[in-house]
């Protein structure tokens, strides 16, 4: 009986011993992975995901014929807007730079009209005790992953902020994907994600690994050929790893931004949901012959008829057959408004959006991504988005606060101005005097004074033919050559 006790006790002790052995054992690899979640480090997106490489990199600014301005290169004026910094930043110089695509640039007027703009106005007249520079770094159908060596270029001019606005533009450019490794459990495991990293030779500090694919020099969107639109297909491995790697391109650029010790803003975009239809729609990939008669009647009924009980029926129904067409989805989204069931509507909205086979404005999983990333590295997110939801009527953006699917008005531009002022204030970085909102808007209506009729008449050019672009109607040939005036 003693024998056997003792026995058991025995064998307790050596399975306690081999339990506390793999435990022990276990305690590096657990705090090492409680210490890469605390400092934001090894996130599935970061795992050992390739670069992007480009046929050549040209500055964004060049040095004037005076060596005391550094402007933008005429190289690259076919995308950005001509602005310039002194070469020689004064003692009192606050430098902002604000990076993204037309947005930032204020398409389809110009950076006269942009945030940026009201934003250097806005900050002179709150505190004169500084000198306020902001560039303008915005490039027309520029990505995320176009902005990263701008701002890599950007840190050799003495910043002092960045303020990066982009999202709308990450499926604009053909694009393979071939060698990005997909996500599974273990790619969630960061010390693994860690070591992909150091192995491969990818470090924050000594940059990205071997390119995955060469990009051209400058951006050469699908939708800039004649007939482009036909080269947008539901996708959806592609459009996982683009969200992938847009978030794997803010990473890059907070890292490169924090070792240099500059501050970083991001902001997050927001689209025209209620007045703007989806681009192109095509039905779910299975969808039987007899499924896709039925929704496509249903789907007339809904069109063809103003009573909207009979709308909501026929779309419900329609959308329960095929829930990825794109445009089921926004005529639902105008049926429940019309209901005043305001959520279900911009549920639907979105949905439109996100289903949209030709995605020009930000979808969801981005929007998500950005979040994450902001949370995951604790820098400052300016919702854009959640500020014209609380402005617009029924909470839903529209036409009322765009000129087109994504870019704002004018007084808009002027209302994300107010949002990046409030986020100076709030950080320390500007200090308001008394009553400068007056001051402001006196600057606000003395600088409009400047704008004449050919600068109005030139952004209402430019949103023509940004709507042919979204059409699919570029004058531009795939050989090269172009369409003559006219033929359109």
């Amino acid at each position: 009986m003693t024998a056997t006790v003792s026995s058991k006790t025995s064998r307790r002790r050596t399975a306690t011993f081999r339990v506390l052995a793999v435990f022990i054992g276990l305690l590096p690899f657990v705090i090492c992975e409680l210490g890469l979640r605390i400092l934001g480090m090894g996130a599935p997106t970061e795992a050992n995901f390739p670069a992007i490489g480009f046929e050549a990199i040209h500055p964004l600014f060049t040095l004037n014929s005076a060596n005391n301005r550094y402007e933008i290169a005429e190289s690259r004026r076919a995308y950005f807007y001509p602005d310039a910094f002194d070469a020689e930043k004064s003692p009192h110089e606050f430098r902002v730079f604000c990076l993204g695509g037309s947005t930032v640039q204020g398409r389809p007027y110009s950076i006269e009209t942009s945030f940026t703009t009201w934003l250097e106005l806005s900050l002179n007249a709150a505190d004169p005790s500084r000198d306020w520079e902001v560039v303008n770094c915005g490039g027309v159908s520029y990505a995320s992953y176009r902005l990263v060596p701008i701002l890599e270029e950007l840190l050799a001019y003495e910043p002092d902020l960045f303020v990066i606005y982009t999202g709308h533009n990450e499926f604009l450019e053909a694009r393979s994907f071939a060698n990005v490794p997909p996500l599974t459990p273990l790619s969630h495991v960061r010390t693994i994600n860690a070591v992909r990293r150091v192995w491969s030779g990818d470090s924050r500090l000594e940059g990205q690994g071997a390119p995955q694919e060469i990009l051209s020099t400058e951006v050469d969107a699908l939708l800039d050929y004649r007939g482009g639109l036909a080269d947008y297909h539901r996708d959806d491995v592609r459009q996982r790893a683009t969200v992938r790697q847009y978030a794997e391109n803010l990473r890059r650029m907070i890292d490169l931004a924090e070792t240099a010790g500059v501050p970083i803003v991001l902001m997050d975009p927001v689209s025209n949901l209620k007045d703007t239809p989806p681009f192109k729609a095509d039905p779910r990939d299975n969808l039987g012959e007899r499924e896709a008669r039925e929704f496509e009647q249903l789907l007339q009924q809904a069109r063809s008829t103003s009573d909207v009980d009979q709308k909501l029926e026929s779309l419900e129904k329609a959308v329960a057959i095929d829930g990825r067409h794109a445009d089921a989805r926004f005529l639902l989204g105008h049926a429940y408004l019309a209901r005043r069931q305001l959520a279900d509507a911009r549920e639907q909205f979105n949905r439109a959006k996100d289903e949209d086979i030709c995605p020009l404005r930000m979808i969801e999983p981005l929007h998500s991504a950005l979040r994450t990333v902001a949370d995951s590295t604790a820098t400052p997110l300016i919702d854009v988005r959640r500020d014209f939801e609380s402005r617009a009527p029924d909470g839903i953006p529209g036409d009322s606060m765009f000129l087109d699917h994504i870019h704002p008005s004018i007084n808009n531009h002027q209302a994300i101005a107010q949002l990046l002022v409030d986020h100076f204030v709030a950080a320390g970085f500007c200090r308001p005097q008394a009553d400068w909102e007056q001051i402001r808007d006196e600057l606000y209506r003395e600088h409009l004074g400047t704008l004449d009729t050919p600068y109005y008449a030139k952004g209402k050019q430019r949103l023509e033919g940004l709507i042919r672009w979204t059409q699919g109607r570029a004058n531009k040939l795939r050989d090269g050559t172009s369409l003559p005036p006219g033929l359109d």
